[in-house]
C-alpha cells in the first residue's frame, strides 16, 4: 500500500498481516505515517494503490460505517450536550434499536469500562481518563471486528496514562477483538502489544513481538528508537560457527569497532593481560561476511559497571573496557552512568539498585571504572543507516 500527499510520500509499499484478536501497535515518531495508515484502515483516507483486507475482503470501496471497525480518537469526539449514557447510546439509536435493548447494552458497556457511577454526567463533568472510557465504550457498543485507537492516551498525564493502558489491555483480553493501536510511546507499545510494526518516514522497518523488536532490532533506527542503546559502526574481522548452550546455527563474530579503539581488546584473564591482536566479539545468529560493515549495539542494562577489575574466570566471551564516569544520573530504582572509555567512546550503563548491602561501593563522578558485557548480549545490525 502507498499514499502520497502531493510530493510527500506518507506511506511507501506498506505490507503486513494482523491476526484476528491481536493487540497490534503501529509505533513510530511523529510524521512517520502511522495515523495516515490507521485512517486508511478506518476508511477516512484512500490509498493511491493497494488494498486493506478484512477476512480476505478488500474494504477500500466501503465507507467507514460498513467496514466493521470503529475508531477511538485522541480528542475523544464526545457530544458535549449529551450525557455519558446518551453518548454511548447514540450509535444504537441510529440503528433504531429497541429502547430496552439499548438500555441493557449501554449499561453493560459502561460497566465494562467502569463508569457505572457516571452514567448521567455530561462530558465537562468528567476527567480526561473518564472521557476516554466513554469514547471507548461508544466505539465498542457496535461490536466491531476491529477497534482502531489513534494515540488515545496522549492527552493524559503520565500516571493516568499508565493506569488506563492497563485497563485497555484488560478490556482487550475480555472482549477478544482486534485492537490496532497507534502510539509514539515505546513503553506503551512494548507493554501491551502482541506484535508491533515500527515505522519511520512512511516505511515499516520491522514487525515483531515486543521481545523481538527490543532484543533483535532490524535496523539502526529500530535499535535507537526502542528504549536506549549504545550503537557503534563496526567491521567484521572473522565469523566462525560457535556452540552456545540452548542455541543453534549461531556464530562468534569478531568485530573491529573503531570508536572503541581500532583493536578493542578481548581479555584472556584480566584487561591488563589482554592480547593486542584480539578484537571485540559478539554472538550472531546469522552468518556475516568478513569485511562487511555493520552496526554493533549493546543495551545499557546488559553492561556491568564496577570499580574493581571484573573477575571473568578465564572466559573468552567477555568484553572489558576501562573508563571514567563523566556523568552519574540517579533515578531511584537505578542509576545511569555516562562512561568515557580510554579509547574515547562514550557509553551508557544502567545499574539497578537492589539490596543496599549488596550494591557494592557507590560509583561517583570522575571515578575510574570498568565496563563489561558478554558477547551474547551484543547484537549486530546489518542495515547501516546514514
Amino acid at each position: 500500500m502507498s499514499k502520497s500527499f502531493g510530493d510527500f510520500h506518507a506511506l511507501d509499499d506498506i505490507n503486513f498481516t494482523i491476526q484476528p484478536g491481536e493487540f497490534f501497535s503501529l509505533l513510530g515518531p511523529s510524521g512517520c505515517g502511522k495515523t495516515t495508515l490507521l485512517r486508511i484502515i478506518a476508511g477516512f483516507e484512500s490509498p493511491d494503490e493497494g488494498a486493506v483486507l478484512f477476512d480476505d475482503t478488500n474494504v477500500i470501496p466501503f465507507p467507514p460505517d460498513k467496514r466493521h471497525s470503529n475508531t477511538v480518537f485522541q480528542t475523544y469526539a464526545l457530544f458535549p450536550h449529551l450525557s455519558v449514557y446518551d453518548n454511548v447510546a447514540f450509535p444504537l439509536r441510529l440503528k433504531k434499536m429497541d429502547k430496552q435493548a439499548i438500555d441493557e447494552k449501554v449499561r453493560s458497556y459502561l460497566h465494562l469500562v467502569q463508569l457505572d457511577d457516571h452514567i448521567f454526567k455530561k462530558p465537562n463533568q468528567l476527567s480526561g481518563g473518564q472521557k476516554q472510557r466513554v469514547a471507548i465504550a461508544r466505539a465498542l457498543i457496535n461490536e466491531p471486528k476491529v477497534l482502531l485507537l489513534d494515540e488515545p492516551l496522549s492527552a493524559l498525564d503520565a500516571k493516568l496514562r499508565a493506569n488506563l493502558l492497563i485497563d485497555l489491555d484488560n478490556l482487550h483480553d475480555k472482549i477478544g477483538i482486534t485492537f490496532i493501536y497507534v502510539t509514539h510511546d515505546q513503553s506503551e507499545a512494548l507493554s501491551v502489544s502482541d506484535h508491533i510494526a515500527v515505522m519511520n518516514k512512511g516505511h515499516v522497518l520491522q514487525v515483531g513481538t515486543p521481545f523481538e523488536i527490543y532484543e533483535s532490532p532490524a535496523t539502526q533506527f529500530v535499535a535507537q528508537f526502542i528504549g536506549e542503546t549504545n550503537l557503534f559502526e563496526a567491521q567484521v574481522v572473522d565469523c566462525i560457527p560457535h556452540a552456545v548452550p540452548g542455541a543453534s546455527d549461531d556464530y562468534m563474530v569478531t568485530l573491529n569497532v573503531p570508536y572503541l579503539g581500532k583493536q578493542a581488546p578481548l581479555p584472556t584473564d584480566t584487561p591488563e593481560m589482554a592480547s593486542s591482536d584480539k578484537y571485540m566479539m559478539v554472538t550472531d545468529y546469522e552468518p556475516t561476511e568478513k569485511g562487511q560493515k555493520v552496526a554493533f549495539t549493546i543495551r545499557p542494562e546488559k553492561i556491568r559497571i564496577t570499580t574493581e577489575t571484573p573477575d571473568v574466570h578465564g572466559r573468552t566471551d567477555i568484553n572489558v573496557f576501562k573508563g571514567v564516569v563523566e556523568e552519574p544520573v540517579y533515578s531511584g530504582f537505578q542509576s545511569k552512568f555516562y562512561v568515557r572509555l580510554e579509547n574515547g567512546a562514550l557509553i551508557t550503563v544502567f545499574k539497578q539498585h537492589m539490596n543496599y548491602l549488596d550494591d557494592g561501593p557507590e560509583i561517583a563522578w570522575k571515578d575510574s571504572v570498568y565496563v563489561s558485557w558478554s558477547s551474547n548480549d551484543g547484537y549486530i545490525v546489518e542495515d547501516i543507516e546514514k
